[in-house]
């Protein structure tokens, strides 16, 4: 199994605890060892205190183990507020490895409170096996095991809802397999927080493909009607679709781009949108990809 279980998450109490002087050392610089730990000082008498904290509870209950939180009450603990020189709360620090990595001052809005916790996870170094999960799904679907992918990258969403890679991953495991109408429905589910993402609109890209390829004419009749007419720019543009959903995709690319050169302005520029769905929805490395851009490019600017 690539992901934990949910009988082996770590409780809650493991890693958000209220901390005093006695057991700072043990449950912050001891603790910072192996993973980060936010200490957020507060008081009960401080407003914003009583907005930051949950906020900042929830994203690192979020990490399931992978930031530590320590509450510390600044009226009880008046000697490590000042060894920290604390002079206002709320003040967040971030300790790893012993030492004092980031910190802020006042309440922030939530997305900064989530940034601060992926940095500290990225500094840790441990995303609890997703990123191994992402490589298998990945190679799950190169292999040609759609089903299994589609099922592995659900289950990074158990554990992650907003992972892009997932997300994208899904969508694409899903058209592999044929099942554009279930693609269609998973990219509509994605969170506001992943929709513009690159992963997700590559996907978004692929799902266009496909139900453009779905109504797609039969190749060798739409070569002819080309070969006849050059300059029928919709038979050279249908040529390019079909092409596409069989997979000839440089093919199809060599096509759209001399329907450019013809007519950039045919039907609204229609190829070079659909030049650019199909660059989309690759790998940005990819070399066919990278090419073609540079080739639309000369065109655009010849």
């Amino acid at each position: 199994m690539l992901l934990q279980g949910a009988g082996d998450q770590p409780q809650t109490a493991d890693y958000i605890k209220d901390v005093t002087e006695a057991d700072f050392m043990a449950e912050v610089i001891d603790r910072s060892m192996t993973v980060p730990v936010i200490v957020d000082f507060w008081a009960p008498w401080c407003g914003p205190c009583k907005t930051l904290g949950p906020q900042l509870e929830a994203e690192v209950t979020r990490t399931k183990g992978r930031v530590a939180m320590a509450k510390v009450n600044v009226d009880e603990n008046q000697m490590i507020a000042s060894q920290l020189r604390v002079q206002s709360i709320p003040t967040v620090y971030a300790f790893f490895k012993g030492q004092p990595v980031d910190a802020f001052q006042g309440a922030i809005p939530q997305s900064q409170i989530k940034q601060f916790v992926e940095k500290l996870l990225a500094l840790g170094g441990d995303d609890g096996g997703l990123g191994a999960a992402l490589e298998a799904a990945e190679a799950m679907l190169t292999e040609g095991a759609h089903a299994d992918a589609a099922e592995t990258f659900q289950a990074i969403l158990g554990e992650e809802p907003e992972n892009p890679q997932a997300w994208g991953g899904l969508i694409r495991a899903l058209l592999a397999g044929g099942d554009i109408d279930r693609a269609e429905q998973a990219l509509g589910e994605v969170p506001a927080g992943a929709a513009k993402s690159a992963p997700v609109e590559a996907a978004r890209a692929q799902l266009a493909l496909a139900r453009q390829a779905s109504t797609a004419g039969p190749i060798a009749e739409l070569e002819a009607r080309v070969t006849a007419d050059p300059d029928d720019q919709q038979a050279r543009f249908d040529y390019a679709t079909a092409l596409h959903a069989a997979g000839r995709i440089e093919e199809a690319v060599d096509q759209l781009l001399e329907g450019f050169r013809r007519d950039r302005e045919w039907s609204d520029g229609a190829a070079k949108a659909q030049l650019l769905t199909i660059f989309d929805a690759m790998k940005p490395n990819d070399p066919l990809a990278q090419k073609g851009r540079r080739r639309l490019s000369s065109l655009i600017f010849a």
